[in-house]
């Protein structure tokens, strides 16, 4: 084993002292030269130590904590020169140095000829500091792994080599704390590990270093939150350690109570919401480059404003969640305007003062200067005097009032936030201002794009009601001109006792379309749908005939016939255009109404034989509403009874010739008289 140890180490030594002076010999490149030459250095000297002197010597092990000094010293260079690392990981790799230095100095203490207790308890303590290094180590070498991006280069080969490393050591470590006996075996292992590392670290080399490193924020939670277990696991470990030492027959509940009470500890501490926020203010203060993780802020705050969710909150309380989740508060007020000032609105988890006098001044202030108002600041007479002079006293009353955030879209002022005081209590920096200021906005834009669907929604409505008004008054025309006719000819067939039957039949037709017309302009909202059912086509047809023969002459013709549809509403549409096909005909030029069915349809044609229409108008022009061929006309007609027609699953349509007459044919769906009488 002795000379496994001796010559696997060796070629280790000869093979880092080669890569060593290839280094020293070659232009830095992008790798951080300096610091990656003095870790092959101190890695060869180390193994050079294992396989020439021991790896039990005091010498060796102060040469195997300076090796992983230089090492994380190399990995801190790589983070710090992309300009990606912050404040958090460098204290993580400072803190992992001072365990391979503790280590180093336990090492020299060992090396003093102390009595055989404190000895065994020293060296119970170094090789759990060797544990905790080396398990550092590797989540150091993890997350710098994650964080490098795989376009070029060896980086990744050269954190594969370094994991190796400490596996290794970890591996023999744990075999020296447990006193397993096949620990000369993990040595050799480990010296031949050493060897490929040597190799990975040659063949990374020549493969480039230039690599991107992009190490975020939650990178740099994690690995800081990997060491403090780390370090909570061996702190705890160690004190049982010296527990077992020193409490003699006690050890054993000593160790207990040891476990118990550092785990409710913990415990005790993460389930503080107080102490969780205090510790994210100080991290970020502190530790990090910027406050804030705008990346994961953003997505966040997006996030709660577009992803609803089933049975989410409204808008309005969903903004001001939004934005009170970037600063930890645990509240928030919506100020929505009310008239020339600014009203309570929608809230979220807020506890103080929701409702004061209207004031005009905070409204007109915010708008005009889109200012974020500190009201800490504003209560202690030390902010602007615009700031003072727009607060109104309610909120100044308040005492979980922190800050007044205005929301601007367009240079409106489309509401304001006031947000509850967070658990740990701060002044807002820039940071704060430049967030607080685009979420403002953003969310604005939200409140503004939702209260111009709500005012287009109310447009749609006053357009429904508007629209059937006018088919309503089209209708109204047409009656008036019915019985404007009907009174014409009452001048010349009074005597006639047959015009006077039709006279009082178009009568009472003409009040109960009138009826029928109030209902309709009375109802609220669209005219919903009616089950379609079997007409009597041919029927309805001599109706509308029969009806009609006071004001004009009318012919109709054809077989029996029933279809899909409604019969009020077919009744209307052949009144309409039995109507424009009198106006358009000369007086006593009659109309024709054809019933036929046409395979699965029945065609209803009203067919005149006045002036006819151009083709251009009717296909462009003579079904859009508010088009007229005629003077008086509200070009509602065509337009309606296409509708109409429609809504009945049939189709409207029109041949038409200039000089010679129209055509018009509805087509329903037909109905087979087996149908009929079932």
């Amino acid at each position: 084993m002795t000379t496994l140890i001796l010559w696997t180490h060796a070629l280790a030594a000869l093979l880092f002292g080669a890569l060593a002076l290839a280094q020293l010999r070659r232009p830095s490149g992008h790798w951080p030269h300096a610091a990656f030459v003095v870790a092959l250095v101190a890695t060869s000297l180390w193994v050079l130590a294992v396989a020439g002197i021991d790896s039990r010597d005091v010498a060796t092990r102060i040469a195997a904590s300076a090796r992983d000094i230089a090492w994380l010293g190399f990995m801190l260079a790589l983070v710090r020169r992309d300009r990606a690392g912050n404040y958090a990981l460098g204290a993580v790799y400072v803190v992992v140095m001072a365990l391979a230095g503790t280590a180093a100095v336990l090492a020299v203490v060992e090396g003093m000829g102390l009595d055989a207790e404190p000895l065994a308890a020293l060296a119970s303590a170094r090789i759990v500091l060797q544990m905790m290094g080396a398990i550092s180590g590797l989540v150091l070498v993890h997350h710098l792994y994650q964080a490098a991006t795989p376009s070029r280069g060896g980086i990744r080969l050269v954190m594969l080599a370094l994991a190796a490393m400490w596996g290794a050591d970890l591996v023999v470590s744990g075999a020296v704390y447990f006193s397993a006996p096949w620990t000369p075996v993990t040595i050799v292992a480990r010296g031949v590990v050493m060897t490929g590392v040597a190799a990975l670290l040659g063949v990374g080399v020549h493969r480039g270093g230039d690599r991107t490193l992009a190490l975020s924020r939650p990178i740099a939670v994690r690995a800081l939150s990997a060491v403090a277990l780390i370090f909570y696991i061996g702190i705890t470990a160690l004190a049982t350690d010296i527990a077992a030492g020193y409490a003699g027959q006690y050890a054993r509940a000593v160790q207990t109570a040891i476990v118990f009470g550092a785990t409710a500890s913990v415990l005790a501490l993460l389930s503080t919401p107080w102490l969780r926020a205090w510790v994210k203010v100080k991290i970020a203060k502190h530790l990090f480059r910027h406050r804030y993780d705008y990346r994961a802020e953003w997505q966040r705050f997006t996030d709660t404003l577009g992803k609803p969710g089933v049975g989410a909150a409204t808008l309005d309380c969903r903004v001001v969640k939004s934005i009170a989740d970037l600063t930890d508060s645990p509240g928030g007020l919506l100020l929505v305007p009310d008239g020339a000032s600014l009203a309570p609105g929608a809230t979220w988890n807020w506890v103080g003062a929701a409702d004061g006098p209207r004031d005009e001044t905070l409204a007109r202030y915010l708008a005009q200067d889109a200012r974020i108002v500190e009201l800490d600041r504003v209560r202690a007479g030390t902010a602007p005097s615009d700031d003072v002079a727009s607060v109104p006293d309610w909120l100044r009353a308040c005492p979980d009032a922190w800050v007044i955030v205005p929301l601007v879209h367009g240079g409106a002022l489309v509401g304001a936030i006031v947000l509850a005081r967070p658990p740990v209590d701060r002044a807002l920096d820039w940071e704060d201002f430049d967030l607080l200021r685009v979420a403002g906005r953003q969310a604005a834009s939200y409140l503004a794009e939702d209260r111009a669907h709500a005012a287009l929604a109310d447009a749609a409505r006053f357009d429904e009601f508007n629209r059937r008004f006018a088919f309503i008054l089209h209708d109204i025309k047409n009656l008036v001109s019915q019985l404007t006719l009907v009174a014409r000819n009452a001048e010349r067939h009074a005597d006639n006792p047959d015009f006077r039957v039709d006279m009082v039949a178009t009568l009472k037709d003409s009040s109960d379309r009138m009826t029928a017309l109030l209902a309709r302009l009375s109802q609220h909202g669209p005219v919903r749908g009616e089950p379609l059912q079997p007409i009597d086509v041919t029927g309805i047809v001599e109706r509308v005939a029969i009806h009609r023969k006071a004001q004009h002459p009318i012919v109709a013709r054809g077989g029996p016939a029933w279809a899909l549809g409604h019969a009020a509403r077919l009744e209307q549409v052949l009144g309409q255009l039995v109507q424009n096909a009198v106006e358009a005909s000369a007086a006593d030029a009659p109309v024709l109404l054809a019933v036929e069915t046409v395979g699965e349809q029945v065609a209803i044609d009203v067919i005149d034989h006045g002036c006819g229409m151009a083709p251009g108008f009717v296909r462009d022009q003579l079904f859009k509403p508010f088009v007229s061929s005629k003077p008086a006309g509200f070009g509602i007609g065509a337009f309606e009874a296409r509708q109409l027609v429609q809504a009945m699953g049939g189709a409207l349509t029109v041949v038409s010739r200039e000089g010679e007459g129209t055509r018009f044919r509805i087509l329903l769906p037909a109905v087979a008289a087996l149908e009929v009488a079932a």
